[in-house]
């Protein structure tokens, strides 16, 4: 369920009721069904809404009176790690990588070298927060596509620093941008030249029809011509030609994280980056 906490957060500076019941609400609910499911450990994590939300402890604590889990908030280079596990499910690190989530409000990047520390920054823009600023427009216009890659330049050239060899994008931006490109459906690779054609086809039709034509919601398809311009922005910066795209991420993350460390995961994650797999 998308519960929209960043625009609420946007709006408010906090999480008020209802929306706050909303969250609590749908939180006791993915609690119980895990249990029911035999889950041996249950865990959830907030990002950039929890972490922008003035009233977040408040939020924190009510969860875990109604659902008796800890809710963590997750700082930029938390999140950049545990996408990092979801995407490479232990399997050690082989050469250098990037794993890149373009979301709402923010977009983590983390670069790793074998045998080294992982590099992990979260950029404050997201495609949310970049179609508010530059695009008005449904469709967007081509003036304001080109101030959405503008911007998404500037932009990543805070991420951290590295010459990865390799590029995987994690997240909702990534699987609905393989969606509306007919050939990354086969291979889910997005590179410059699919981009392109992405953001011909963005620009030229309102999302409500390209949500109707290509199975997304009208919501995330409202949102990715700024998403496209941030991924090749990123792909840009590192000098990469591919993207891989896949499904596994911050979710499939923690999963790992909990399974491997038990409660003290958020103390391991940088040992756990590495891998553990052969």
């Amino acid at each position: 369920m998308l519960l929209g906490l960043g625009d609420t957060v946007e709006t408010h500076g906090t999480i008020p009721e209802p929306h706050r019941g909303e969250v609590v609400a749908e939180l006791a609910r993915y609690a119980a069904r895990a249990r029911e499911l035999g889950a041996r450990g249950v865990v959830f994590v907030g990002t950039q809404p929890l972490r922008r939300a003035a009233d977040a402890r408040a939020v924190v604590m009510a969860v875990e009176a109604a659902t008796g889990v800890p809710l963590h908030v997750l700082d930029h280079e938390e999140e950049g790690l545990l996408n990092l596990l979801g995407a490479t499910a232990g399997r050690p690190i082989r050469e250098p990588l990037a794993v890149v989530d373009v979301g709402g409000g923010s977009s983590e990047v983390v670069v790793i070298d074998p045998g080294a520390h992982a590099r992990s920054r979260g950029l404050s823009v997201g495609c949310a927060t970049l179609t508010r600023r530059l695009a008005a427009e449904d469709p967007p216009t081509a003036g304001e596509i080109a101030a959405l890659r503008g911007a998404a330049r500037l932009a990543v050239t805070d991420a951290p620093p590295g010459r990865p060899a390799a590029m995987i994008a994690v997240g909702g931006t990534a699987s609905n941008l393989v969606k509306v490109i007919p050939a990354a459906g086969r291979d889910r690779v997005l590179t410059r030249r699919r981009l392109a054609a992405a953001r011909r086809t963005l620009g030229s039709e309102p999302a409500a029809a390209v949500a109707a034509r290509f199975g997304i919601t009208a919501r995330r398809a409202r949102l990715l011509p700024a998403g496209a311009a941030l991924l090749e922005a990123l792909m840009e910066h590192y000098n990469v030609e591919r993207v891989r795209a896949v499904e596994e991420g911050l979710r499939e993350g923690a999963v790992f994280a909990l399974a491997r460390a038990g409660a003290g995961w958020r103390d391991r994650l940088d040992a756990l980056a590495h891998g553990w797999g052969t």
